[in-house]
């Protein structure tokens, strides 16, 4: 075998071999782009645009959140006695009497709808492993008598038969209730499409049932009634979509008539929640709505602070140029290697 032979062959091998990707323009970066020059005019230009953008945005949120009616009242703390050990056995006792009368006065007109929340502090729902006691086949397919590993340690009753709704989530269902009055005439609250359509039609199973759900052992929260699919258990479907803070509000219902400002309404509350072991407070908020949602000063804020910015850099960049102005040409000089195109 001659030389030549023997280096035709190493080559061929070597290419082969080698892994080198073919040539392109995209994978040597050759293809055409824009390389835009931030010159002074297009920087000022850039932030004033931003300005005249977000300034006018976070006025109108602010006024929106402005003409939000919002009522707060937490009566965690006034519907028990103040001692720290008979809070705790009063709300554990279940033939205490917890029915709790506060009166709210309006502060301003609102207009219907209005909005009922209850808000708790210092409740995680966000923890995990409370986050994963659930089972969402079995909230949408009925059982076929198994228990769920996901739901434990609330997964089956004491007698071995499944729960249904599974899970410490369902098991810790909130349970306080609300009755409004003015001028001893009942507010009716509406409790209807209170949840996501999304969850009623796709998460919750209109031919699953209740079953031995707080039937058994240890009373976590409300009870639901048997006869009545899940799919219409909205104060469920409302407490199962779990919060991501500590601090949350859900909704409770709606009211569907006008409150006059200076009124006086008054709440008769069933004070069941076991918020004490957990120094967790309560609240009831009673709320209006505009088109930004209910009351939020920091999306407002927040556009404000970056208009304002942006606005402040466009002015200070503005006089910086006036003052002491710089050619394209001094760019080059002060960065060797910029390529400015003529």
């Amino acid at each position: 075998m001659t030389s030549g032979d023997v280096s035709s062959e190493s080559s061929s091998k070597a290419s082969k071999i080698s892994k080198k990707p073919k040539y392109s323009r995209f994978t040597q970066q050759e293809l055409p782009a824009c390389k835009p020059i931030l010159t002074p005019g297009l920087v000022i230009g850039i932030l004033i645009s931003l300005a005249i953008i977000f300034i006018p945005i976070g006025l109108c949120s602010i006024s929106a959140s402005e003409n939000v009616v919002e009522l707060v009242d937490r009566y965690d703390d006034a519907c028990v006695p103040s001692n720290h050990e008979e809070r705790i056995g009063f709300i554990q006792d279940a033939d205490t009497n917890k029915t709790c009368s506060r009166t709210l006065t309006v502060p301003r007109k609102m207009k219907h709808p209005i909005y009922v929340y209850y808000q708790l502090d210092n409740f995680y729902q966000n923890h995990r492993r409370y986050v994963k006691s659930r089972d969402d086949h079995q909230l949408w397919t009925p059982t076929d008598g198994s228990t769920s590993k996901l739901c434990e340690p609330e997964a089956a009753d004491s007698d071995g038969h499944p729960i249904v709704p599974c899970g410490l989530i369902a098991w810790s269902l909130f349970n306080d209730t609300y009755k409004f009055s003015r001028n001893d005439n009942q507010l009716d609250v509406n409790k209807k499409d209170i949840a996501w359509n999304s969850d009623r039609t796709k998460k919750f199973g209109s031919n699953v049932y209740p079953k031995n759900f707080q039937s058994h052992g240890l009373i976590g929260g409300a009870k639901l009634n048997a006869s009545i699919p899940l799919s219409e258990q909205e104060d469920l479907i409302v407490w199962m979509r779990t919060a991501a803070l500590p601090t949350f509000r859900k909704l409770y219902g709606r009211i569907e008539t006008d409150l006059e400002a200076n009124e006086k309404i008054t709440v008769i509350i069933q004070n069941n929640y076991n918020t004490y072991s957990f120094n967790g407070e309560k609240k009831l908020v009673i709320s209006t709505a505009t088109w930004i949602g209910g009351k939020n000063d920091f999306l407002g804020r927040m556009y404000m602070t970056v208009g304002g910015a942006s606005l402040c850099f466009a002015i200070l960049f503005a006089l910086l140029f006036i003052i002491k102005p710089r050619g394209l040409w001094e760019i080059q000089t002060t960065f060797p290697g910029t390529e400015i195109p003529l």
